[in-house]
């Protein structure tokens, strides 16, 4: 069986220099552990780990684990940041970095293409650069810099992913109304903003009839989908009490969960098992979120384990075998 991770990330040394450099809102500082962590002004947002830099340290990481493929991707704050030419330098930067890595390592790393996405025409530039250099799909944060995916500004992008019917990795970060939150206790941004950046950037699609206008398109809803399997009850009821004269979704809201995809990054069977009854074994994929400090490969690997077989091969990997044509 081939095991496929589909949430994993990497950065890259020219890329954090740049951030360091270019960044505006987003710097590093130094934690009371003595590492350095990108904050959004007060935020926290991500820690980088050597993992993040090191292929090799990577694919030794995935013959222990016993990962066959890995899905690679850039995290928050991604590129969105800097100005049209910084951020067009640092998608392609990273995109450059991880087509090489796949040329180095062409059965062990695929990859999400990043994109400038606050500037549509350079965003669909890269993507058809990245597709061209071997993209196996796009992510995109659940919101940019502050905007709804499904700002009618992202239309050309969208359309552009939706004509390629590519996968694409919808992963959170500092939310909307991040600086009027205490998130810099116990580092809430990570437990608690990104759950909620992503149940709001999916729900969004959903109830604005994005998957409808958009019928080709992959999405992958990060951690589990962060709220969205718990608020299936709220979303039908809803539905069900909605204006008709304001309702733009032709199916009910749980069509739409178990018509997008989602990771297996729950940290707990309980979860797992529940998100497997709301929207079905062959919508959700292995993750690690490796090199994260609070990567869980251990636990994806354990929690799988426990479920039945069937489950558990198409989680570990028949499923993005099919959604990644691998």
């Amino acid at each position: 069986m081939t095991v496929i991770d589909v949430h994993t990330h990497a950065f890259t040394h020219p890329w954090l220099e740049l951030l360091k450099a270019k960044a505006g809102i987003y710097n590093l500082k130094i934690r009371p552990d003595g590492q350095p962590e990108i904050f959004r002004g007060d935020t926290p947002v991500v820690i980088p780990q050597k993992g993040h830099f090191d292929w090799k340290l990577r694919i030794q990481h995935m013959d222990q684990a016993g990962i066959d493929v890995s899905v690679v991707s850039l995290t928050c704050p991604n590129v969105y940041w800097g100005g049209e030419a910084v951020s067009v330098q640092a998608a392609r930067e990273a995109n450059d970095n991880f087509a090489e890595a796949q040329r180095d390592y062409p059965d062990r790393i695929r990859w999400f293409a990043s994109l400038p996405w606050e500037y549509p025409q350079r965003a669909v530039e890269e993507l058809e650069r990245s597709c061209a250099l071997g993209a196996a799909g796009v992510m995109v944060l659940a919101n940019v810099a502050g905007r709804s995916l499904t700002d009618p500004m992202f239309s050309p992008i969208w359309q552009a992913i939706d004509a390629r019917a590519l996968p694409v990795l919808v992963h959170p970060t500092d939310p909307p109304g991040v600086d009027a939150m205490d998130m810099t206790k116990f580092d809430l941004s990570w437990s608690v903003g990104f759950m909620f950046d992503t149940t709001l950037a999916i729900t969004r699609m959903i109830f604005e009839g994005f998957f409808d206008q958009y019928p080709n398109l992959k999405v992958i809803a990060s951690h589990g989908g962060g709220t969205l399997p718990y608020l299936v009850g709220r979303f039908e009821k809803g539905d069900q009490v909605e204006l008709p004269q304001r309702r733009q979704m032709k199916r009910k809201p749980t069509d739409y969960l178990r018509h997008i995809h989602y990771d297996s990054i729950t940290y707990n069977l309980g979860a797992l098992r529940y998100l497997i009854s709301v929207v079905g074994e062959e919508q959700v994929m292995l993750g690690t979120d490796w090199p994260h400090w609070v990567h869980d490969t251990p636990g994806a690997f354990a929690n799988t384990a426990q479920l039945p077989p069937s489950q558990m091969r198409a989680l570990r990997g028949s499923n993005a075998q099919r959604l990644f044509g691998l």
